[in-house]
């Protein structure tokens, strides 16, 4: 029902850019409710990254997604984005992302780059080897924390700081290349200003150049480069609902998500 009058609305404000946020890609199901469901099955996937080529997207790294929104008119950016570095990226989404000659990210635990196969939550973690030559066939490999903590925020100072720089350096000295994005863990506390801010200034100072949330929304060229939206994908996002997300009928969600999240932070 929201979507016919998100798509006339669209036509009446800035551009906007669809960051797309995917997990695992393999079967089964984690028998969440669907919103914070984190499995795409290949087949899904392979849906969405065929949509995403016949509709004219091109996939882009973040910081190259952002300037170019608003642009030339037929050029449609859109960024494809992997959190945790499961190894079911290399096995099953890269090939798919091959064969449209699409780009993505990967934010990496670096705490889980190892040699040897390491595994989060039951599943299993790119290897250092495979980190490496993804990068190197012009995957985006980036920071998403050392340990991946339930609740950033709450860590002191310094530990804070580790989480933030420790994984930029070592995913700089493992590939040899500047690391400019850091992907946030766990539900972004935008309500907490004074956390945002200094958190903004770390981020700064360690030298990245922007950093993805999970705040739900399509992101634009004056977006907050610390707080940038994502939208939040998996196997119950059939074409219909696919299509819904990038055309920003899904951004009103966040105007509900930021009162829950008010709520919360005023009781606790």
């Amino acid at each position: 029902m929201c979507h016919p009058l998100a798509r006339r609305l669209n036509g009446w404000r800035q551009p906007r850019i669809p960051i797309l946020m995917y997990h695992s890609i393999r079967e089964g199901a984690e028998g969440r409710h669907p919103y914070f469901e984190t499995i795409t099955s290949p087949r899904v996937f392979a849906q969405h990254m065929k949509f995403l080529y016949e509709n004219g997207y091109r996939a882009m790294k973040c910081a190259e997604g952002i300037k170019q929104c608003g642009g030339e008119q037929s050029l449609k950016p859109v960024v494809i984005t992997f959190d945790d570095g499961y190894a079911d990226f290399y096995r099953s989404a890269f090939p798919i992302l091959t064969n449209y000659g699409f780009t993505a990210t990967v934010y990496v635990i670096t705490g889980l780059l190892k040699a040897q196969r390491m595994s989060f939550k039951g599943t299993e973690c790119l290897t250092l080897s495979e980190v490496r030559e993804l990068h190197s066939l012009g995957i985006g490999i980036d920071s998403h924390t050392i340990h991946h903590p339930p609740q950033l925020k709450l860590l002191p100072q310094d530990e804070l700081e580790n989480e933030v720089s420790g994984s930029k350096k070592t995913l700089e000295d493992a590939l040899g290349a500047p690391v400019k994005s850091f992907a946030y863990p766990h539900g972004f506390p935008e309500t907490d200003r004074g956390f945002v801010s200094r958190l903004a200034d770390l981020l700064n100072k360690c030298g990245y150049e922007n950093c993805v949330t999970t705040i739900l929304g399509t992101a634009h060229p004056g977006a907050n480069r610390w707080l940038l939206p994502r939208l939040p994908v998996n196997s119950w996002d059939d074409l219909r609902f696919f299509r819904a997300k990038l055309e920003g009928a899904y951004d009103w969600l966040h105007a509900p998500q930021y009162l829950v999240k008010t709520v919360k932070s005023f009781w606790s």
